[in-house]
């Protein structure tokens, strides 16, 4: 029967960084596609991007320097890492118009690591909280489990007795606990545990997030502080302009000068002999 058979779904155990340990990825077909059909392997990643591997039975540039096939059809990875999960296609065709494919997913375990823990130390009364956890190297994607006083959260407290009155939420694909109105009986040690099926548990260091409520007293001790800061401020002030240390505000008076031109007939002001500096003034009279 004319198709694609044996192909086969592998799952490699290996670390997050490149490794000697690698994965095939066999693709086998029948005689009914000739002796020199047409190859290609196509991956899409978990975002959707689609890319080629093998393109007209090359290995693409982008996986010459760890992929090589053989048999004519298969694929060998040296060495694979967290960014190879996702889904290969493997495309055969022929001259006689013949096409046939076949995709798997592969899966790249990787252990979980310490995560990387958000626990607030302080919070107020009624006030949300968020605490936060996070493996960024886990495949395939991890459970997230909190912890408080050494007591596992359940993900859903109304299905458990003891905490019926427990107000918070666990998201357990995220690792994010929220409480929505902290009270004082969420004060505790808090951490993460993050687990997946490739290898042991790893979790965050306890951190202690302690609810309280408004201190009035402080906010009221700020305040008046505040205050006597500015009384004393402005005292200075007006102590060093009382004694002349700090510089007085000078007031200059501009004065303007008045261009009167002299008088044929007299009338200006006269200096001490009685004569005026620009004006002509006739003493006397002669008869010719």
């Amino acid at each position: 029967m004319m198709g694609i058979q044996d192909f086969l779904i592998i799952t490699q155990v290996c670390p997050i960084h490149p490794s000697p340990d690698g994965v095939d990825l066999t693709c086998s077909y029948s005689a009914d596609f000739g002796s020199s059909p047409r190859v290609e392997w196509k991956f899409k990643d978990k975002k959707g991007s689609l890319t080629y591997v093998v393109f007209d039975g090359k290995t693409t540039a982008s996986y010459s320097t760890r992929v090589t096939m053989y048999s004519g059809s298969n694929l060998r990875f040296s060495k694979v890492t967290r960014q190879d999960n996702g889904e290969y296609t493997c495309e055969v065709s022929s001259s006689s118009s013949q096409f046939a494919q076949v995709t798997v997913v592969l899966t790249v375990l990787v252990a979980p690591s310490i995560p990387k823990c958000g626990i607030p130390q302080t919070v107020t009364t009624n006030r949300a909280a968020t605490l936060t956890c996070y493996d960024p190297d886990s495949s395939p994607p991890p459970t997230y489990k909190w912890y408080k006083d050494d007591t596992l959260l359940p993900a859903d407290p109304n299905k458990i007795s003891g905490f019926k009155n427990a107000t918070y939420k666990l998201d357990s694909a995220t690792g994010m606990l929220v409480f929505p109105s902290a009270t004082k009986m969420d004060t505790g040690m808090y951490y993460c545990e993050v687990i997946n099926e490739a290898g042991p548990a790893q979790r965050c260091r306890a951190e202690k997030m302690e609810v309280r409520d408004i201190n009035a007293g402080g906010i009221a001790a700020g305040v008046i502080v505040a205050l006597l800061l500015v009384a004393l401020v402005i005292g200075a002030v007006w102590y060093a302009k009382k004694k002349g240390y700090l510089p007085k505000k000078s007031q200059s008076k501009q004065q303007g000068a008045v261009y009167q031109p002299p008088s044929l007939y007299g009338g200006g002001e006269a200096d001490g002999d009685g004569d005026g500096d620009g004006d002509f003034k006739q003493k006397s009279s002669f008869v010719v």
